[in-house]
């Protein structure tokens, strides 16, 4: 059997935490610059006139009239509850499989002489006692059956949040329930073609001919196919592969149009993947740079350019890639425009220990890697960019984020930590 627990709401469910006032109250959250809106709790979603991802300046005064109270995004705070969350978890199982922020899956074979419900019950109810965050819990034969077992959890009244679907007549009960697009892998281009010959419920794909969904959806297909069935085919995956490529992005919280401040945000952001890269033991040989100004802008000029450098050897040296970003920046940025975004792309990327030398390129010194492994130390103990190169610069709240209604970042920030005080 396998547990899938999914946090509800998570992003706002982590704003609900440190904020008891807003309890049973509508909570939203923005996304980045304060642009629209990306999550909400059941409360904002009852108020259906509120719409997602609508920019933020067409419905605020919609928030303000039904008193919802908005949030920018916070992640920080929520990747921190995330692990607070994964980390019970692992208590209640030594195989935990991450599948997101908010989401993980839970090898519960072996423990069939268990009350899977009154287990299911435990881990909701150990997860709301230490972190303050409901979740839901699925239990099933298999990984899409977990999914659709959550789902039921949190969709149908009398569960209180926890399902498990122990039998064969509650197997079927529930494909009789689901739509074919609530089907965890299926997607909107099948649903299309689902539905085009008469497939609308879960039970109607199942009985379809494993040839007609091997040829019409490959073997993706065939595998959901077999695990709504009952037939595990989805492996089990503790330990996250690596990533081939780590980027990030983000728009600047105004319109920049000269190079010395865009330098300084894509060394910052150069610095942030470059962690990402040692966390796991991987250096990247190329590094991509791109810059691109608003193209819903009816005044600005437009223009769009990304530069792709190679590495002379392969590396996770923070000094090292943002050298090289700075000359790929210099080689596309233009002057006599405003830019709105500047983000950079690692590729190539290789385990470190596989790393080959270059005939015409001296190897880092050692003294260089400890001085890197002494940043990271030093940015684990005190805080995100304590410690970080020059050229980051002390400007940043002249291109970050727009974040106006950004929470405190309560578990990682001294200075932020939630103060409580006597009334009267």
């Amino acid at each position: 059997m396998i547990a899938m627990v999914d946090c509800n709401s998570f992003y706002a469910s982590c704003e609900q935490v440190f904020r008891p006032d807003l309890w049973g109250k509508p909570v939203v959250v923005l996304s980045n610059n304060d642009g629209c809106v990306i999550a909400a709790n059941k409360e904002a979603k009852q108020l259906t006139h509120i719409p997602m991802f609508e920019a933020v300046y067409k419905i605020k005064h919609i928030l303000e009239k039904n008193k919802v109270t908005f949030f920018s995004s916070n992640y920080t705070l929520y990747g921190e509850m995330s692990q607070r969350v994964m980390n019970i978890l692992g208590t209640f199982s030594p195989n935990v499989e991450v599948y997101s922020i908010d989401e993980a899956f839970l090898d519960v074979d072996g423990m069939a002489h268990l009350d899977l419900r009154a287990y299911g019950f435990r881990i909701k109810e150990k997860i709301f006692r230490y972190t303050g965050l409901p979740v839901g819990v699925g239990i099933a034969p298999t990984k899409v059956l977990a999914k659709l077992a959550n789902r039921l959890a949190k969709k149908q009244e009398g569960h209180d949040q926890v399902y498990i679907m122990d039998t064969e007549e509650k197997r079927l009960a529930a494909l009789q329930w689901a739509k074919i697009g609530d089907i965890w892998g299926i997607g909107r281009n099948h649903v299309r073609r689902l539905n085009a010959i008469g497939i609308y419920k879960a039970i109607d794909f199942v009985k379809l001919p494993l040839a007609w969904v091997r040829k019409e959806m490959t073997v993706v297909g065939e595998r959901l196919w077999r695990e709504l069935r009952g037939e595990p085919c989805l492996e089990f995956t503790t330990v996250p592969k690596p990533k081939k490529a780590i980027g990030t992005a983000k728009s600047f919280g105004q319109k920049l149009p000269d190079l010395e401040r865009i330098e300084e945000a894509c060394a910052y952001y150069i610095s942030e993947v470059a962690e990402v890269l040692r966390a796991q033991k991987s250096c990247a040989t190329y590094v991509q740079v791109f810059i691109v100004t608003n193209y819903h802008s009816k005044v600005d000029k437009q223009y769009s350019k990304s530069k792709t450098v190679k590495m002379p050897i392969p590396t996770n040296d923070t000094f090292a890639l943002i050298s090289e970003a700075r000359k790929a920046l210099h080689h596309i940025y233009k002057p006599g425009y405003r830019y709105k975004k500047v983000g950079v792309n690692l590729t190539g990327i290789i385990p470190q220990e596989y790393v080959q030398g270059n005939l015409f390129q001296q190897l880092p010194e050692t003294s260089k890697k400890e001085l890197i492994r002494t940043f990271d130390r030093l940015n684990i103990k005190f805080g995100k960019s304590s410690v970080a190169s020059g050229m980051i610069g002390t400007r940043i709240e002249e291109w970050e984020l727009i974040k106006r209604e950004r929470s405190p970042r309560y578990t990682t920030q001294w200075r932020e930590l939630l103060k409580i005080g006597r009334s009267g």
